[in-house]
């Protein structure tokens, strides 16, 4: 009996013990599978959501090479996100404010060292002007060396407030815009909510937070190579004086010059609204 009741009793406890190692394996596979999981699926996004700026004016290239060619010329304190956190040739493979993915040599690129909140307010959704079919298209026969200027959309009808963009100059003027010597005025537009997407870095840095607009020819033409352009033709357009809440018609544009700015180029129509 007793022989018989030990042997019971070992067979039971072999049982046990296998029962037991079987659990523990299972529970440890269970966590391993769940730490990678975890760690793929929010790793990646971390990543992602690193941000940057640029420390200098500095170019923007397709390949990570200095004789890629250029798809923009950054301000400095232009605002990035890498695509990738590891440097490649010495470029840093980066998107802008505009979307646009390309890459800068790493020494013009400063890494931001703050934590990505956990919970994160939910982004506002930019909203993108639908197309208009309101544009005089003959226009851009008259735009002074337009190979400058990379089109974002053919006809756009945007909404704003007209301030004065002399305010800051030494030459002011009574309709609020620069008389630029190629004979165009260079007016700014404060833009109603939900149009803030329609500004780039240019516009924030050193156009006071406005988008750029564009009468073509309406002034006299000072610049010799841009005089060709605006012969034999008349400005119709009306400009309404700053302070007035105004629609704008036109082509909307980046001007690779200058601060690389966003605008409206050439100006169809500007009608005051309510």
């Amino acid at each position: 009996m007793t022989n018989s009741d030990g042997f019971k009793m070992s067979e039971r406890q072999r049982r046990v013990h296998g029962a037991a190692t079987r659990i523990g394996l299972v529970r440890m596979l269970w966590r391993a599978s769940l730490f990678i999981i975890l760690f793929f699926a929010f790793w990646p996004a971390r990543l992602a959501a690193q941000e940057a700026a640029t420390n200098h004016n500095v170019i923007l290239r397709r390949d990570p090479t200095t004789s890629s060619p250029a798809l923009e010329h950054l301000t400095k304190g232009a605002r990035l996100t890498l695509v990738d956190a590891l440097p490649d040739s010495g470029f840093y493979h980066v998107k802008t404010e505009d979307d646009r993915v390309g890459w800068i040599f790493t020494k013009y690129v400063s890494i931001s060292t703050a934590q990505t909140p956990a919970n994160p307010p939910a982004p506002t959704t930019p909203v993108t002007p639908p197309p208009s079919t309101e544009c005089d298209t003959s226009l851009s026969a008259h735009v002074y060396h337009p190979n400058r200027l990379i089109v974002k959309q053919d006809c756009i009808a945007i909404t704003g407030t007209i301030v004065d963009a002399t305010a800051n100059q030494s030459t002011k003027e009574p309709d609020g815009t620069r008389h630029e010597r190629d004979g165009d005025t260079h007016g700014w537009l404060k833009v109603d909510p939900g149009f803030e997407s329609l500004l780039n870095s240019g516009n924030l840095n050193d156009e006071g937070g406005n988008l750029v607009f564009e009468i073509i020819c309406r002034f006299p033409v000072t610049q010799p190579d841009a005089k060709t352009a605006c012969q034999g033709f008349t400005d119709q357009v009306s400009l309404p004086p700053v302070g007035s809440h105004v629609r704008i018609v036109g082509r909307y544009v980046q001007d690779t010059f200058h601060g690389q700015w966003n605008e409206i180029h050439p100006v169809t129509s500007i009608t005051a609204t309510p």
